[in-house]
């Protein structure tokens, strides 16, 4: 596994969300985090439905009130905890969960070589 994102708990501001790029970014090179407290979830910042990146602008990933991940496209909801789409066009379908810990006041995304697209 190979590390795509290192950097400071503080900079994620508690119930926000960040985007990050690894390799020169690109769709498939591209992910968010999302923090809840000391939990941190990452996810591959790209729709189920149609393959589109999820934020309208950049770090905008999650609807108004802060509690659901929405795709700004297409207007899908997806849980925060688990990345399943619980409204919208991909019902029943998940964000793809990147490899994600922290520690001491560090967050780092971890990438597994057979998902390293």
């Amino acid at each position: 596994m190979r590390v795509v994102f290192d950097g400071a708990l503080a900079e994620l501001a508690d119930g926000g969300a960040k985007g990050f790029d690894w390799d020169g970014g690109g769709y498939a090179r591209c992910g968010f985090l999302v923090r809840s407290g000391a939990t941190v979830h990452a996810y591959r910042n790209e729709c189920p439905h149609a393959g589109n990146r999820l934020e309208w602008k950049p770090d905008a990933f999650l609807t108004k009130d802060g509690s659901l991940i929405m795709c700004s496209v297409h207007g899908a909801n997806f849980r925060i905890h688990d990345g399943l789409c619980v409204a919208g066009p991909c019902m029943g379908r998940a964000l793809t969960e990147l490899a994600v810990s922290v520690v001491a006041g560090r967050v780092e995304v971890r990438l597994a070589e057979a998902d390293d697209a």
